[in-house]
């Protein structure tokens, strides 16, 4: 290495202007070692918004780009890269909490380094061979009208690594009973949570969650995002359910008041009512996919990422524990148990007898069809609701639930009614005429859930129970069993 030269004041004006020495830890810039233009460093920068901060050794200096979501991992994806001001060589091997107040503030941790290759260099493109412990490969940072971008122009050095997918639809159970002990060691057994299923899609330090039907419910839950943080340098998808925990057990109830929230409303709830994302699968890590593995391996993949935080946690599994599970199930008041075949692979959106829920009430997904005034306490609400399932003919009644409801539900539900209501009634087959006179009609748009104890044998509902409304479903996808 040459001595020193300071390549100031032109290319490190900025850095200077940007920093007082006496306020941050960062390396003072002057006199510089002039290097060989072939050392680089990812840094991981934990400011008001995480992103990794690319630099490259030149002439002097470290070019520097702030990428928001690190690098990509397969050819010819373009990620945003934010060209940023020229640091000193010095700052290759900085690791510290910038205050807070100063530019930058936030930790910032070295997540890797090692030597490059340049294999162009322009005023408008640069294109690298990246040599370091996490990162080998190709990229190409250039520029595209005001902003900067950059691709991987390699594939991974791993022949069977596959993209993650941009989308996974869940797995699902069928309702059965507890398998025969004799077959007790092929299953595995879990509780079953009282809550709202969502794939949790990680990237670039990201987290985003999906709704069983596909929906973007990532601003609904931002005290999940930190989980994004935790696996900043991995990619995967996983499955879990996000729950309402009121003295240790679930409570779909104060779900509710979450379902709906987004942006401000989502953030002060998250605050004063969080809630906790239990994982129970793993469908894909790091270039792999893990639905072809059987139950257990993936079991084995998914603890293995010790994922434990204040807001997620894995949920546990109990191989060939079956009555045991059940058992704690109702002792606790769970919702049930879920039985999965030890060596079953993954089926994405595909309802299989691999799984198997097991619980003693059942639960029904409905479509509110109309409604029922109400006295006394319920004069400004409701009586009650006129429940249908869809059928290929139509909508069929299957009954009516008038319990269940808090004051807030009453008045949180009437109040949708109001854009929903029609002349006619929606259902195809007939209604009591103690149930359908007087009765206010309403387009069959939202769907709730109710629990109930079993079908009567003209294929009503005997003593339902209101549970609440199902954001996450739609008319069209709802699906049936026992008697429906």
């Amino acid at each position: 290495m040459s001595a020193k030269t300071d390549p100031a004041p032109g290319k490190l004006a900025e850095y200077r202007r940007k920093r007082d020495p006496g306020r941050t830890p960062e390396p003072v810039a002057g006199a510089q070692p002039a290097g060989n233009d072939d050392t680089f460093v990812i840094q991981e920068h934990h400011a008001r918004h995480l992103h990794w901060d690319v630099r490259l050794e030149r002439d002097g200096v470290l070019v520097s780009w702030a990428v928001p979501k690190g690098l990509p991992h397969e050819p010819g994806s373009v990620r945003l890269a934010v060209h940023t001001e020229d640091h000193p060589l010095e700052y290759a091997g900085f690791e510290g909490e910038i205050p807070k107040g100063e530019y930058g503030a936030g930790q910032m941790l070295i997540w890797d380094r090692g030597s490059y290759e340049t294999l162009k260099w322009s005023s408008n493109e640069v294109e690298i061979d990246l040599r370091g412990k996490q990162v080998q490969g190709r990229y190409v940072f250039f520029r595209r009208g005001d902003e900067w971008l950059v691709r991987r122009s390699d594939p991974p050095q791993e022949p069977d690594w596959e993209p993650l997918p941009k989308s996974m639809a869940p797995m699902l159970a069928v309702k059965g009973d507890l398998p025969p002990a004799q077959q007790d060691d092929q299953w595995g057994y879990e509780f079953k949570w009282d809550g709202v299923r969502a794939l949790g899609r990680v990237d670039g330090g990201r987290l985003q969650l999906y709704s069983r039907r596909g929906g973007d419910i990532t601003r609904v839950y931002p005290e999940l995002q930190p989980l994004g943080e935790e696996l900043v340098n991995r990619q995967l998808w996983l499955d879990g359910e996000v729950v309402a925990l009121r003295d240790g057990k679930p409570s779909f109830a104060a779900l509710q008041s979450r379902m709906h929230a987004l942006d401000s409303q989502a953030t002060r709830l998250s605050r004063h009512d969080p809630v906790t994302y239990l994982i129970f699968d793993l469908l894909h890590l790091d270039g792999h996919s893990c639905l072809r593995l059987p139950y257990r391996e993936r079991r084995d993949l998914l603890d293995s990422l010790e994922l434990d935080g204040d807001r997620w946690r894995t949920s546990p599994t109990y191989p060939g524990q079956g009555a045991a599970v059940l058992a704690a199930s109702r002792e606790q008041q769970l919702e049930g148990a879920m039985a999965k075949r030890l060596d079953a692979p993954y089926r994405p959106g595909k309802r299989s007898g691999d799984w198997i829920k097991i619980t003693d009430v059942l639960a029904l997904e409905v479509v509110i069809g109309g409604w029922r005034p109400g006295e006394g306490r319920r004069a400004a609400t409701f009586g009650s609701l006129l429940l249908g399932v869809p059928e290929d003919g139509g909508l069929r009644y299957v009954g009516h639930v008038g319990t269940g409801f808090s004051e807030d539900v009453l008045r949180g539900l009437r109040a949708k009614f109001n854009r929903l209501e029609r002349k006619a009634s929606p259902f195809t087959t007939d209604i009591p005429r103690d149930r359908s006179v007087g009765a206010r009609w309403l387009s069959p748009k939202l769907v709730g859930e109710v629990v109930f104890r079993e079908w009567t044998a003209d294929r009503r509902l005997r003593a339902p129970a209101w549970r609440g409304l199902r954001p996450d479903r739609d008319p069209a996808d709802i699906h049936h069993e026992d008697g429906s």
